[in-house]
């Protein structure tokens, strides 16, 4: 009993540190989607030449499509004649940053990795594309099939209908921010809300660094656990913080949080299948390697702008009235969005979100 109190504390506690920023973020991402939606993308990117390679690695980086949803639209853009390495960018930069994870991770690993995490999504996904767009196959896409489908069920890839109103657009935003992402992202945000609590319950101070240790090893070992799961990067932060507060480096945290949601074995095989294996062993190398350098260089300069680290997840002087209220709030949209989400899981049913909402 004593355990889960500990638990629960400690789950209670992340998310009073990660709330006022979380529901922000969520709000600037529905503005960030009405603004500059996936449709825009498709057609600007939807062209061939190494300078798309620029253009997917700088919009996919703000964008708040998460690691399955940005599969349709990564495909679309390649069905409209983007290079494989304008798509293999767009695949990397939008899933691993986006504007509510740097919120977030401003949050809760301070305004160092804030920083360092979405220039490392671009230098991947600018490195990756590049390298695939100079060595991959150069035959141009014969055929055109249909864009391939989430498997998540999730609305991120969704278009809003056109707004000609601001407060239609406002509406619009605020929508997709705090309804339509949490149909899509509840499971996973209270998921690793829940891991974030129970590293904090289960391992006692600097045990990672203790057993896993630091340096290379451990970013090689993070890689590694990264590779083959589906994790988004929102929800993957909080865990990523409790890991950092228990003694895993920042870099090594910095590799997860990189290597996670860019890849995916369903990302691994849309990758193959529409890019080539070449392509997808690039793809790969890649996002390992710069991720692993970006961690080394983040070790190497935490001494001069350390993260929030170990006080970051236990620093209670934050969590006043705006921390709790925003807690209360954020904990109902993830409960809204899991009823949606179950709502959308009936086949009798057949709801839409938009319909499940209303």
């Amino acid at each position: 009993m004593d355990f889960l109190i500990l638990w629960a504390v400690e789950t209670w506690t992340v998310l009073l540190q990660a709330a006022p920023w979380l529901v922000g973020g969520f709000v600037l991402a529905g503005a960030v989607h009405v603004l500059l939606p996936a449709r825009w993308a498709i057609t600007h990117l939807g062209q061939p030449g190494w300078s798309s390679v620029i253009k997917a690695s700088l919009l996919g980086v703000p964008l708040p499509l998460c690691s399955c949803s940005v599969i349709p639209v990564a495909s679309s853009i390649r069905q409209r004649g983007a290079s494989r390495g304008a798509t293999a960018s767009f695949l990397i930069s939008t899933p691993e940053s986006g504007v509510d994870s740097i919120a977030i991770s401003y949050a809760l690993l301070g305004p160092f990795l804030a920083i360092v995490r979405p220039v490392a999504a671009f230098a991947t996904a600018i490195t990756a594309g590049s390298l695939i767009h100079w060595l991959g196959p150069r035959e141009r896409l014969a055929g055109a099939s249909q864009p391939a489908e989430s498997s998540c069920g999730c609305c991120c890839g969704g278009e809003p209908p056109p707004a000609e109103k601001p407060s239609a657009r406002l509406a619009g935003a605020l929508r997709y921010g705090l309804i339509d992402m949490f149909a899509d992202l509840s499971h996973w945000l209270l998921l690793g809300f829940v891991l974030a609590g129970l590293a904090g319950a289960l391992f006692p101070p600097q045990f990672l660094e203790r057993h896993v240790g630091t340096g290379l090893g451990a970013m090689l070992l993070m890689a590694v656990v990264g590779l083959p799961v589906y994790v988004c990067a929102t929800s993957s932060t909080p865990f990523a913080a409790a890991l950092i507060a228990k003694g895993l480096s920042p870099g090594a945290a910095l590799v997860f949080l990189l290597v996670g949601p860019a890849t995916n074995l369903a990302t691994m095989l849309i990758v193959g299948r529409d890019l080539g294996r070449r392509s997808l062993v690039i793809y790969l190398l890649t996002i390992v390697v710069v991720a692993v350098l970006f961690g080394l260089a983040t070790d190497a300069f935490v001494g001069v702008a350390p993260v929030l680290g170990t006080t970051a997840l236990h620093e209670h002087d934050a969590a006043g009235t705006l921390a709790f209220i925003s807690a209360l709030l954020l904990a109902a949209l993830m409960v809204n969005g899991l009823r949606l989400r179950f709502l959308q899981s009936k086949p009798s049913r057949g709801l839409s979100v938009g319909e499940a909402s209303a």
